[in-house]
C-alpha cells in the first residue's frame, strides 16, 4: 500500500526511510516509537499497517468509510502523529501523550 489514505489523516506526518535490508515489524515499531517521541513525551500507539503483508492492528469493524479501518479507529480515538517507514512499507499511528 502506497500511504494514500494518509492524505486525509489530519495530523502531523512524520516519514522515515530505513535503509535495511530486511527491516522487520519489531524493528519498524520500535523505530517508530523513538520518531514518534521526539513530539511526544509518551506517545501512544493506537493502531498499525503492515504493507509487506497487508495485517493491521486492531481488526474491528467500523462502519463504511473511504478509509481502512485502522486509520478510522485511530482517528476517532484522538490520533494526532503517523509514522510512515518506507512509503508505507509501515505506517503506525499514535495519540501524543505529555
Amino acid at each position: 500500500m502506497k500511504p494514500d489514505h494518509l492524505k486525509a489523516f489530519w495530523g502531523n506526518h512524520i516519514r522515515v526511510q530505513v535503509d535495511q535490508e530486511n527491516l522487520d515489524f519489531v524493528q519498524a515499531k520500535d523505530i517508530a516509537k523513538e520518531k514518534a517521541k521526539a513530539f511526544a513525551d509518551d506517545p501512544m500507539l493506537l493502531s498499525w499497517y503492515n504493507g509487506k503483508n497487508g495485517e493491521y492492528y486492531p481488526r474491528v469493524e467500523c462502519g463504511r468509510s473511504d478509509k481502512p479501518v485502522w486509520i478510522v479507529f485511530a482517528e476517532s480515538r484522538g490520533a494526532d502523529m503517523a509514522v510512515d517507514i518506507n512509503e508505507g512499507e509501515y505506517i503506525f499511528l499514535y495519540l501524543s501523550l505529555v
